[in-house]
């Protein structure tokens, strides 16, 4: 069991809300206290881990109790701490439309897979950003790559992580599948 200082009631939250909620309740803490995040959102798991990356945060682990998530991280402290960037190369929908008719670059969908299974961009490939890291090898660095998910949130981190990884043209779609109007495939069950 691990001591914690505050507990956090995500369940029944989708992305980016859990991160939302979590960022607000540190905000509270003191550098080294420990908050456990419930969350029943599946995606939470690498979307809570990526920012606690990039936020300085460090995320602890986490255990599954059933449907639920229970997420722990540890408030850092002012050396610690990172000041939040958000990946300045981005793409709205409207110019994401266009880039298609094109066809000239790669389509990352980080989404969690059911999410994908029901809806997403044709020729998408879908990497869950929880999985990126491990598999980043099956993206080509010299090809442009448009980082979606539902909000935006999850493919900031991502496209964060692909520039770090030597991907030189990456780009953000900012509106995400939630706002996407665009034609979508369902995959085949």
């Amino acid at each position: 069991m691990i001591q914690t200082d505050r507990t956090l009631d995500a369940k029944g939250l989708a992305c980016p809300m859990p991160i939302v909620k979590t960022k607000k309740a540190m905000k509270d803490m003191e550098p080294g206290q420990v908050i456990e995040v419930q969350a029943t959102d599946k995606g939470s798991l690498a979307d809570l881990k990526a920012w606690a990356k990039s936020s300085g945060n460090q995320y602890l682990g986490t255990a599954e109790e059933g449907e639920v998530l229970k997420h722990y991280l540890r408030k850092a402290d002012q050396s610690e701490e990172k000041e939040e960037v958000q990946f300045p190369h981005t793409i709205t929908n409207e110019d994401l439309k266009k880039q298609l008719e094109r066809g000239d670059m790669v389509v990352v969908d980080v989404r969690e897979p059911a999410e994908y299974a029901f809806g997403h961009i044709e020729g998408a490939v879908s990497i869950p950003l929880g999985e990126l890291e491990n598999r980043i090898e099956e993206l080509n660095t010299k090809k442009e790559v448009v980082v979606v998910c539902r909000t935006g949130s999850r493919s900031d981190f991502a496209a964060k992580l692909l520039a770090e990884k030597g991907f030189e043209r990456v780009r953000n779609a900012v509106q995400g599948m939630a706002e996407w109007d665009g034609t979508t495939v369902q995959k085949k069950a």
